[in-house]
């Protein structure tokens, strides 16, 4: 080897040191854009996050790609929401050869228990979409925060940091939507919606949520189980019902028509809009839901 390769191995070597792979950002995966823009709000620009199921994309019907099982051999760390949400995370994980931490960002919520038909019977099944209350926002953030930390230690300070203004916002956030709501009577407290995504919002901030489809929203709905909330929202005088971004409107559209009732917008459940959209982020998910849910409460008193 001459000296003009020697110069050249020894400034690739320079580029790769130890020092220069310590400041790289913490590469990081999240099993979907929630859960990814929390990771990078608290990560700020010490960690690089990618999201397998991305903005306007439905993780109950996700199917994986060998891309994503690449994404995960060369993470560092892989957050997932846990509580049966990601049913084929485990199985990718796997197949990647990822040897990494897991973190469960539900970890220590006080987990919202529901009935699923499944062949016929009647099932209990954990409700997996506990980030619709703002109080388990904060737990998430506080279980990202501390894998962060662990993973970061020379960094932990700034990381509290971020976390804590963070925080701060999803308290100030979660007073928000109480207020939106507290002037509205209970009994007109009721909202249609696509798949059955509120429950901890509806226990949060005391909506009652309805949809034709279950918690998973590849679900088939029984014909006389939607016939049935046909009649509730005449019964009840329900006037807008609402789809959700990364679910299949027709049927939702199908039940307006036969109900009378006038569609009321998108909600954004279980994954965020595009960046140009209007729920980039987890609290634009609020900022656009709530609005919207205050309005549709306040006409099914006319």
């Amino acid at each position: 080897m001459n000296k003009t390769s020697l110069a050249i191995l020894g400034m690739l070597l320079l580029l790769v040191s130890p020092a220069e792979a310590a400041q790289r950002p913490l590469q990081v995966v999240a099993s979907f854009s929630i859960l990814a823009d929390m990771v990078s709000h608290i990560g700020g620009d010490a960690v690089t996050v990618k999201s397998l199921v991305g903005p306007d994309m439905d993780t109950h019907t996700y199917e994986p790609s060998p891309e994503d099982a690449k994404a995960i051999a060369k993470a560092d760390l892989v957050f997932i929401n846990g509580l049966g949400f990601e049913g084929w995370v485990g199985r990718l994980v796997s197949a990647s050869g990822y040897h990494g931490e897991v973190i469960v960002a539900s970890r220590g919520v006080k987990v919202r228990e529901m009935s699923e038909h499944e062949g016929g019977s009647s099932v209990t099944v954990d409700d997996p979409h506990a980030w619709q209350d703002l109080t388990n926002g904060r737990l998430y953030a506080k279980n990202i925060t501390l894998a962060l930390e662990k993973a970061l230690p020379d960094q932990a300070a700034t990381i509290r940091v971020r976390a804590a203004k963070y925080e701060a916002e999803m308290k100030n956030m979660d007073d928000y939507v109480h207020s939106q709501f507290g002037s509205i009577p209970l009994q007109q407290r009721k909202i249609i919606t696509s798949h059955d995504a509120f429950g901890y919002f509806g226990e949060a901030y005391g909506v009652k949520f309805l949809a034709p489809v279950g918690l998973s929203t590849d679900a088939e709905p029984a014909a006389a189980d939607v016939a049935a909330l046909i009649n509730q929202i005449k019964e009840q005088g329900v006037k807008q019902l609402f789809i959700e971004n990364m679910t299949n409107p027709k049927l939702i559209e199908q039940i307006a028509r036969d109900s009378g009732a006038q569609m009321g917008g998108t909600l954004y459940s279980d994954a965020l809009s595009a960046k140009t959209g209007p729920a980039p982020t987890y609290l634009d998910m609020f900022r656009n839901n709530v609005p919207k849910l205050k309005a549709a409460m306040q006409l099914n008193a006319r």
